[in-house]
């Protein structure tokens, strides 16, 4: 349903393989818990860069997960089940065949917020 390529301006993002139709869970990827003691090891490694939120600690998204980019105007919402330990993404609205799906790193997709890695 999803795969990767390199994104135009953002390296390397995920790609519908098919249509997506609005409201569809389109991945779920199960996670690997960091815990909030083991943080500052990875702030010093590429990981830095694929990790999400996870209450006190975070979380690598395994599957495509961790290779969403992001947008403003995503056509793609991400949802943390903690209990599961999964992320489901959801499509906003319908997704083209090879159109690329994009998040708002902020979680709601009406969040403009800078980025937490942009704010300086």
């Amino acid at each position: 349903m999803i795969y990767t390529r390199t994104s135009e301006d953002k390296g390397r993002g995920v790609f519908a393989k098919q249509l997506i139709r609005k409201g569809e869970i389109f991945e779920r990827a199960p996670v690997i818990l960091i815990p909030a003691r083991e943080w500052e090891s990875i702030e010093r490694t590429v990981l830095f860069n694929y990790c999400y939120g996870w209450g006190e600690d975070s979380a690598l998204a395994l599957g495509l997960g961790s290779l969403f980019n992001h947008s403003y105007q995503p056509n793609a919402i991400y949802t943390r089940r903690f209990e599961e330990q999964v992320i489901d993404y959801r499509a906003l609205r319908d997704i083209n065949l090879d159109e690329e799906i994009t998040i708002n790193y902020n979680g709601d997709p009406l969040d403009l917020a800078p980025l937490w890695f942009s704010v300086k």
